[in-house]
């Protein structure tokens, strides 16, 4: 279904929650789609907890790993009442830091960033948003962040992963253009 944001939150209010009692969101799309404005946007509507599975991705090349460790770590433990506990990924340092994040089970717990509509995700997930707009948008957008210095040298790497990932995606359950 495409939709509009302004209906976002009640779509997602109708929506079951897992047996815990936990509605997990996903917010997928391409990098620079406007998936984590987003997720800002439904958290702050929801006062939901809004997560980042590029928390959970293993340095650059790692958003396929990524994918089971947000099944294992965050989604499976919030659809059955349990919070979720991770180990963030230290970009500067190379590896997982040692402190360890939880997240309590609530209401609506949004989890965004490309990887986050993974198939392996969907039994645990209440609503899997997809994000979407042009290729010349998104690669305007990623040229106009702060972080585009940091992100560029990695940029082809990543979009390579991005067509590997997309090529296999499920229909969302929403899609919104942005």
């Amino acid at each position: 279904m495409e939709t509009g944001t302004g209906a976002l939150p009640d779509l997602v209010r109708e929506r079951p929650p897992g047996p815990g009692g936990c509605r997990l969101v996903t917010v997928d799309g391409w990098s620079g789609s406007g998936k984590s404005v987003l997720a800002e946007l439904l958290g702050r509507t929801l006062a939901a907890p809004v997560l980042s599975i590029e928390e959970l991705y293993p340095g650059w090349d790692g958003l396929a790993a990524a994918v089971p460790l947000a099944r294992d770590w965050v989604a499976e433990p919030l659809f059955h009442g349990r919070p979720a506990r991770w180990r963030p990924w230290d970009w500067e340092r190379g590896e997982r830091s040692p402190g360890l994040r939880t997240q309590p089970c609530a209401p609506v717990v949004v989890l965004e960033g490309c990887g986050s509509g993974a198939a392996a995700l969907r039994p645990f997930t209440s609503t899997a948003i997809q994000v979407d707009c042009p290729p010349a948008d998104r690669e305007r957008r990623l040229r106009a962040r702060a972080d585009w210095p940091g992100y560029a040298p990695h940029r082809a790497r990543f979009l390579a992963q991005e067509r590997r990932y997309f090529a296999t995606l499920p229909e969302p359950d929403l899609l919104v253009r942005t």
